[in-house]
């Protein structure tokens, strides 16, 4: 047997509330409890919305990262002077790599085959 089972038990509880807020305060006490009420259900509505613009929010941040941005590179300006002595540079390097290369595939080439003499 539950409390609100009986009318009789409503009643006596409505009395318990009138005599423990007054009549004056209770009108104030329910637009008070309606105005939390309606405050919960918003902020219940505003956490589904939040959820919802989070995603498109954050879907949209990785199809941001996963789009690089095209930007047109820009070879920084040098002096004459200076590009003359980077493709010196290159030159050099290009020319240490042939040897390199000559030199590793004769030092192959002369262990895989021994050396007849000349005559």
């Amino acid at each position: 047997m539950s409390f609100f089972d009986a009318p009789w038990h409503i009643i006596i509880l409505l009395v318990v509330v009138l005599l423990l807020f007054g009549s004056s305060r209770l009108p104030g006490a329910a637009k008070a409890l309606g105005q939390s009420m309606n405050i919960f259900k918003k902020s219940i509505k505003g956490m589904d919305e939040e959820d919802a613009q989070s995603t498109t929010t954050a879907t949209f941040v990785q199809s941001q990262q996963l789009q690089p941005q095209a930007q047109p590179i820009t070879a920084p300006k040098t002096d004459p002077a200076q590009q003359a002595q980077i493709e010196e540079l290159q030159r050099q390097l290009q020319e240490l790599q042939r040897q390199s290369a000559a030199n590793g595939t004769a030092a192959d080439g002369a262990a895989a085959q021994p050396q007849q003499p000349s005559s």
